[in-house]
């Protein structure tokens, strides 16, 4: 919180620093006031504790990080806790108007909300799920998340090379964004919603405020690197590109790009005045943006038809890569699906041959087949209970239907005339947002993370 207090100072705006003095106060006091209380207490983290740290830990931080929103804004605790979970999970869908003529200090917190939710998850992702065999997570698995397999010397190394990376990619953003026409602010604003996958912007057009085409390509590559998984980026930047450029989990996320881009932009040009790289820069931003649930939005595409329209929809749900920055599904269990068909049609005509599955060259065991199963069912059942809540509500059925997907997957931006890329959600009903801030919450923490929490096993002794 004290970084957008310094560019309040920065920008010279004396009204806009209490938002940012008593919130980081009351916070600092809150943690301070636990630490002290609970500082020579000692224990050790079993799965069950840590199920429960990981789902208050993101609660807690949205609860606190909502003050500068009430202290700043004009809006309800409602809206502010919405704001700040879709910015902690990198979902990127708002209830704010106005942007561009808002406090940079409201707009710098935004950022700094995502960027770090961003690195958060990646963490989440590389040292918890595995641990916890989270929806096929345990395919992943790293020194972080068992001890059996090192790929690098200590879990701490991973952690910090991660995080310099990361950071390192958040600068060459920033600074390529600036010599593409960005303002300073601007690019260092846009940088960390980009790489985190997160679609903040500083201006209500988002990314179509900006006519220059640099900007729009720079925007579509640092999307695709937040969705690819990092811990090879740092493998790949310590001198072995091999993993990076070998992994299935990525040539299955490229070749995914490469057939959608080629498609859409046959298909647009055909179908509009647009010429070859008009088209082509117009599809790759906005196709890149909801496959890596970024969600910045360069034009108004559901006005290209209901075929769009339609891709759209369905590329919401896919996501990136596993230990990226994005949300989704990912596409790991896309490959994982396609194999376990395979291997059924196969059962069909050969019903008493033994077929073996292996990712990666790993063997797939049965107990990541069965977190993925779970993990696919739950979502699709969480977005189907979403969709009737929201309707309950009085939201109209592509409404209902897309704000459930967007918030499960974390992509932003619905379809619609309400929430979709032109509308925001400001004028839902509240309870409607709080069934959204859940959806983002449960799909960021990969659904079981949460789900496990309601279960009669889980608090029995």
């Amino acid at each position: 919180m004290c970084i957008p207090l310094v560019t309040n100072i920065i920008f010279d705006t004396p009204a806009h620093r209490m938002a940012f003095t008593l919130p980081p106060m009351i916070t600092f006091g809150a943690g301070t006031l636990l630490w002290w209380c609970c500082k020579s207490e000692s224990f050790a983290l079993r799965p069950r504790e840590i199920f429960l740290l990981t789902n208050l830990s993101w609660i807690i931080v949205c609860a606190f990080g909502a003050l500068p929103f009430l202290f700043e804004t004009e809006i309800s605790f409602t809206d502010a806790f919405f704001e700040t979970m879709s910015g902690i999970t990198t979902t990127g869908s708002t209830v704010l108007v106005g942007l561009d003529n808002m406090n940079p200090g409201i707009l710098m917190w935004r950022s700094v909300l995502q960027w770090l939710g961003g690195i958060g998850f990646i963490v989440m992702a590389v040292a918890i799920l595995p641990f916890l065999k989270v929806g096929g997570m345990r395919l992943f698995q790293s020194e972080s998340s068992d001890w059996s397999e090192k790929v690098m010397p200590r879990s701490g190394v991973i952690a910090k090379r991660i995080v310099q990376v990361y950071l390192g990619l958040s600068v060459l953003c920033a600074l390529a964004y600036y010599y593409g026409g960005m303002t300073a602010f601007e690019a260092i604003n846009h940088s960390m919603t980009t790489l985190s996958t997160g679609g903040f912007s500083t201006s209500d057009s988002s990314m179509g405020f900006f006519s220059n085409p640099v900007i729009h390509w720079t925007g579509t590559l640092f999307m695709l690197l937040g969705s690819l998984p990092f811990v090879l980026m740092v493998r790949f930047f310590s001198g072995n590109a091999d993993p990076l450029l070998k992994d299935a989990q990525i040539r299955g996320f490229m070749k995914l790009i490469v057939v959608v881009w080629s498609s859409m932009t046959l298909w647009l040009v055909m179908n509009s005045d647009y010429g070859v790289f008009d088209a082509l820069t117009l599809v790759a931003f906005n196709t890149t943006s909801v496959i890596s649930t970024t969600g910045f939005a360069l034009t108004d595409y559901l006005l290209w038809g209901g075929f769009a329209a339609t891709v759209y929809f369905f590329l919401t749900f896919i996501g990136g890569c596993s230990g990226s920055t994005s949300g989704g599904v990912k596409i790991f269990r896309f490959q994982l699906g396609l194999m376990l068909l395979n291997v059924q049609l196969k059962l069909l005509s050969h019903p008493r041959a033994c077929f073996s599955m292996q990712y990666n060259g790993q063997p797939i065991s049965s107990d990541i087949i069965r977190s993925f199963v779970g993990f696919t069912f739950f979502f699709l059942m969480l977005t189907g209970v979403m969709t009737l809540l929201l309707s309950l509500m009085g939201l109209d059925f592509i409404t209902s239907l897309t704000g459930a997907a967007t918030a499960i997957a974390n992509v932003g931006p619905g379809l619609g005339d309400i929430i979709g890329p032109a509308g925001n959600f400001s004028t839902l009903p509240d309870m409607a947002k709080w069934v959204l801030s859940a959806g983002m919450l449960v799909g960021r923490l990969e659904v079981i993370t949460v789900l496990v929490m309601f279960t009669s096993a889980y608090w029995r002794r």
